[in-house]
């Protein structure tokens, strides 16, 4: 406990308890991603195995957060709806953004964990929002109004601004994206706008975790993330982080992102080409 107080008393109350969660969580994931490659030979072991990964990961992180912000609301991606005494505060929870990367050894995924408040009865909106990569020990964050940073435990030196890419010309830029698999629409409508990005960029990527897409987006690591389809725990905490970066957030469907689940994220002036080809 003392190492992560240390590191992180110069963060507001909220945002050390959804770090605490977090990192709490991750040891479990990291012990269980260990185990992994051992299950692969069974038919269906891994997919199980992972099933019950994710949920301890989610009651682990819905403990740690209730223990000390007893009476919040939650909404999370394996128990649903978790209605408190509290209604003017909800947390968003995705204890594993990235399962099927998980279930086949691939060592990138990450912890999402957003919080939405209701100020003087206004619709509730974003406050904070955290996204935990266990394996390179990256913590992305970012609080509303105060910014977006990285902390990378592995490297120290503390918590850095996150600065997203500068690029105009849209053939030297690098996208990030997600593609639709076994069981979901829109395979025809991607392939188009893969064509139409693809074609015209220096290229993109398909990495598994719409979390950590949307973290390395903020990072200036790609120049622009869109994906249709997210639930609003895939996209809550990664939307918050790339708005405090300075990036133009949206849906590529109109309406609120979050509601819509199809989401565009890059910087001004590459958003007209890449919304022209994807939307």
């Amino acid at each position: 406990m003392s190492n992560i107080t240390d590191t992180t008393s110069h963060l507001s109350p909220i945002m050390r308890v959804m770090q605490f969660a977090a990192r709490k969580a991750s040891r479990n994931l990291l012990r269980d991603f260990g185990e992994v490659e051992h299950l692969q030979v069974a038919r269906k072991g891994p997919a199980d195995f992972v099933s019950k990964a994710d949920k301890k990961s989610e009651e682990t992180i819905i403990e740690n957060l209730l223990r000390d912000r007893p009476g919040y609301s939650v909404l999370a991606e394996e128990g649903g709806e978790i209605t408190g005494s509290d209604k003017t505060h909800r947390f968003i929870i995705d204890p594993l953004d990235g399962t099927t990367n998980f279930l086949h050894g691939i060592p990138h995924f990450a912890i999402s964990i957003a919080l939405e408040r209701e100020i003087d009865g206004n619709p509730k909106e974003l406050v904070a929002g955290l996204i935990y990569n266990p394996i390179t020990d990256e913590m992305f964050f970012a609080e509303k109004g105060k910014g977006a940073f990285l902390n990378d435990g592995t490297r120290g030196g503390g918590d850095r601004r996150l600065r997203p890419g500068k690029r105009e010309i849209f053939a030297d830029s690098l996208f990030a994206t997600g593609i639709p698999f076994l069981g979901r629409p829109g395979h025809a409508k991607f392939l188009k706008e893969l064509h139409q990005v693809m074609g015209h960029s220096s290229g993109v990527r398909r990495m598994g975790s719409a979390a950590l897409d949307l973290a390395w987006t903020a990072a200036g690591r790609y120049d622009g993330f869109w994906e249709r389809g997210l639930a609003v725990w895939d996209i809550a905490a990664g939307v918050l982080i790339a708005q405090e970066a300075g990036l133009k957030v949206e849906s590529l469907t109109g309406g609120d992102v979050l509601e819509t689940g199809d989401i565009i994220v890059t910087n001004e002036a590459l958003y007209e080409p890449l919304m022209e080809r994807v939307g």
